[in-house]
């Protein structure tokens, strides 16, 4: 069995992020939050984001909760999103920064209810 690499470079992450939209968007409950993203002028945006929570890179600086406080999230939207993330990690990868990604996706999604329940959109 060969083993999978760990998320170690700008195109590892690109590969998860455009593997996890590729996932996640054959569930018909997320499709509407997305309708109007413009994918190929939104990845670098979000891949920017991972490598900097991944790799440390330098240059992500966009408060990322305030670009996703208006989508129309729901709360059961939280568990399809973190189990199509974990999902796509686990296929591609394993490592340090695998395990990483996934717990950093965990505290994103916790945090994002958190607030939204807070401010009344859930």
């Amino acid at each position: 069995m060969t083993k999978k690499p760990d998320i170690s470079t700008k195109a590892n992450v690109e590969h998860m992020v455009m593997s996890f939209y590729e996932s996640l968007l054959t569930e018909e409950s997320m499709k509407p939050m997305f309708a109007h993203i413009n994918f190929e002028k939104h990845m670098p945006h979000m891949v920017a984001f991972w490598s900097f929570v991944l790799l440390d890179e330098a240059g992500y600086t966009t408060n990322v909760f305030d670009k996703h406080v208006n989508l129309g999230i729901k709360k059961e939207h939280f568990n399809t999103w973190l189990a199509h993330f974990e999902n796509t990690v686990n296929s591609h990868f394993e490592g340090e920064k695998a395990e990483l990604a996934k717990q950093r996706a965990s505290l994103i999604a916790y945090t994002f209810e958190k607030k939204l329940t807070a401010l009344g959109k859930l």
